[in-house]
């Protein structure tokens, strides 16, 4: 009877561990030169907060790609999952710069196109005018400028990569 308990005791101890275990938050550091961290798991989401290469985040959440986090400044918010990696980034004083991609280009590079598919593309359309494609790419809008023509369309953008 004493084995049988001792072991129930065991499996008991080792399954609260094992949960405790999971349910603790990841930190991972951020591998884009600039993210930005939402309000809701959309890339029309409000910006509440930017986080920079090498910053180390606490991971709260996951739905559908997108990790709810905690910043170093203690805002928490969504971020896309592609901006984020387990491995730990340290910057060093006097090292090289560090070569990293921006949130838009890590965003174009998930879905399949770089400057390598560029380049094929244009080669391929040599009868194509890319003028206005190369000026609009230079464009700037201001995230306050895309939530308030949002909210003027009465646009709801799904969450999680909702279509």
């Amino acid at each position: 009877m004493s084995i049988r308990l001792g072991l129930c005791a065991a499996l008991t101890l080792h399954l609260l561990v094992g949960t405790a275990w999971a349910a603790a938050p990841q930190q991972m550091s951020v591998q884009v030169r600039n993210g930005q961290v939402r309000a809701n798991p959309s890339f029309l989401g409000t910006i509440v907060a930017p986080v920079a290469y090498g910053d180390s985040v606490r991971v709260l959440a996951e739905q559908a790609g997108w990790m709810k986090v905690s910043t170093p400044g203690g805002k928490e918010g969504w971020i896309h999952g592609s901006a984020l990696t387990t491995k730990r980034i340290v910057l060093q004083a006097g090292a090289k710069d560090v070569q990293a991609a921006s949130g838009d280009e890590l965003a174009l590079a998930g879905k399949g196109f770089n400057s390598e598919v560029e380049a094929e593309f244009k080669a391929a359309n040599k009868d194509i005018d890319f003028t206005w494609v190369d000026r609009m790419e230079t464009w700037k809008v201001d995230p306050k400028e895309v939530q308030r023509f949002l909210k003027d369309g009465n646009v709801t953008p799904g969450e999680g990569g909702a279509r």
